[in-house]
């Protein structure tokens, strides 16, 4: 028996080492698994960053690498401008994807909103402003009214408080000039104040400034009507001008009937 007892104490230690030899390599690949994965996350993280900024990237990237349209471009990408236009309150006569002076106008009129250059011509500034555009807000939160807004160069059209058709104006440029009908010098402004609708006339006034086609008049002398130029910029005498093709559409869709409300600020 004395012998039997030793074999078995050493029987018994190798049975114990044992496991103490085999612990350090069951616990190796867990530490390795939990390093893979604070790698992927890492990764998944990196991954995850590099493609909100791919996400990001378009707006700016693909406002560069579109066509400049101007007056007299023609294709699918002014078919797409013109919509956006439209459904934001830009009015040109149509999405037919021809960029004609209604447009170009409209586009004036959104880089006025957006203080951009007024050029007229779509550029990639002017892109970035049509990805991200948006109907202006009048003064006027209620009932209807034509707002001439004198900062930014713009017609406002108002339907219940909310604006319908913004159109690019010009107005008075402040110079001093000779005024025929009075006699005596006058400045070319446009007053501001409150207004209604007086009278029109359907058709060409050949007036001493110039050539005003179917004005329709709301303080004395001073009247929307149709012009051939509409710069970027106030130069008329007084009056608000507009593109032909959209002093027609006013009165088509009846925008500025006699009594009707007008303000100018």
């Amino acid at each position: 028996m004395s012998r039997y007892q030793p074999r078995h104490a050493v029987g018994t230690t190798r049975v114990d080492i044992a496991p103490l030899d085999i612990a350090p390599l069951e616990i190796a690949p867990v530490e390795t698994a939990r390093s893979d994965r604070r790698t992927v996350l890492r990764l998944g993280a990196a991954t995850v960053a590099v493609g909100a900024t791919a996400l990001a990237a378009p707006s700016v990237a693909g406002a560069a690498s579109r066509p400049t349209l101007k007056l007299g471009s023609r294709g699918w990408q002014v078919k797409s401008l013109q919509t956006k236009l439209r459904a934001n309150g830009y009015w040109c006569k149509g999405a037919n994807g021809v960029y004609d002076s209604s447009t170009q106008q409209a586009v004036m009129a959104l880089q006025k909103m957006r203080g951009l250059s007024r050029d007229g011509v779509c550029g990639p500034n002017t892109w970035k402003a049509v990805d991200t555009i948006y109907r202006p807000v009048s003064r006027t939160k209620s009932g209807n009214i034509m707002e001439i807004n004198k900062g930014r160069q713009v017609i406002l059209f108002v339907r219940a408080g909310k604006v319908k058709w913004v159109f690019n104006t010009s107005t008075g440029n402040g110079e001093r000039y000779w005024s025929s009908a009075s006699g005596r010098y006058l400045y070319a402004t446009t007053p501001s104040g409150r207004f209604a609708f007086q009278r029109a006339i359907d058709g060409m006034r050949r007036a001493p400034l110039g050539n005003l086609w179917r004005p329709r008049y709301f303080n004395g002398g001073i009247a929307i009507h149709g012009s051939p130029s509409i710069p970027g910029y106030p130069a008329s005498h007084g009056c608000a001008r507009l593109d032909n093709k959209a002093i027609d559409y006013i009165w088509s869709a009846n925008l500025a009937p006699i009594g009707s409300r007008v303000w100018v600020y």
